[in-house]
């Protein structure tokens, strides 16, 4: 019997700090610093685990200073 993969997506670009929009481009870019092999795990999959993954939460710093 196989098992499924369970593992939930860890990260979405979209919710990331690392993805930020390029007005010189006018499109969202990846400002993380991606290798080849990440690269290319990254574009040829649709549940890439992104080691760059840093959740965009803007109250991070107010919740550090109560």
């Amino acid at each position: 019997m196989e098992k499924k993969n369970t593992r939930k997506k860890t990260s979405n670009c979209e919710t990331c700090e690392n993805y930020v929009y390029d007005e010189d481009f006018e499109y969202y870019v990846c400002e993380a610093s991606l290798d080849e092999d990440e690269m290319a795990r990254f574009l040829g999959s649709q549940s890439f685990d992104c080691p760059y993954y840093r959740l965009n939460d803007e109250y991070r710093i107010v919740r550090k200073q109560i």
